[in-house]
């Protein structure tokens, strides 16, 4: 049986669709690979926007601001000295971009100025830090990527 050059060229798209179709089975059924949103609740969380904004404008006017270190034992979350630590109250939030499954959040419930995020919650590689906090009914919101 002899192939024109018209049925190759039909015979190769077919084959080449047959490939590519291959992989997108085998991606979108392999539960290695998550396909989720980038965070639960996408969109209610794009409803606070602009509380958000004026959290961490609030943030921006204090003379001295959240600060984050790493150091051997985990992350240290510097809140202003100025600030009684038992009047603060809050949440400290932190997203790993490349696994949701390694997001978690801890309350914030400090007797000293500065909170401890253990290595032992953290995997090694970058993480979205958020500290949504309050302090003498003002809200406070500062964001950070660090990658530990």
């Amino acid at each position: 049986m002899k192939i024109n050059w018209g049925t190759g060229i039909v015979i190769a798209f077919v084959l080449f669709i047959s490939f590519i179709l291959f992989f997108v089975f085998l991606v979108q059924s392999n539960p290695d690979y998550d396909n989720e949103l980038v965070t639960r609740e996408y969109y209610k969380k794009e409803a606070t926007v602009q509380g958000d904004i004026e959290k961490q404008q609030n943030a921006l006017q204090l003379e001295e601001n959240v600060s984050f270190k790493k150091t051997e034992e985990g992350i240290v979350v510097s809140f202003p000295k100025d600030f009684k630590p038992e009047n603060i109250s809050g949440k400290v939030i932190l997203y790993r971009p490349s696994d949701q499954k390694l997001d978690f959040e801890m309350p914030i419930s400090i007797s000293t100025p500065y909170l401890l995020i253990p290595k032992n919650s953290l995997v090694g590689g970058l993480w979205d830090i958020t500290v949504d906090w309050e302090y003498d009914s003002v809200t406070y919101m500062k964001k950070e990527t660090m990658y530990y």
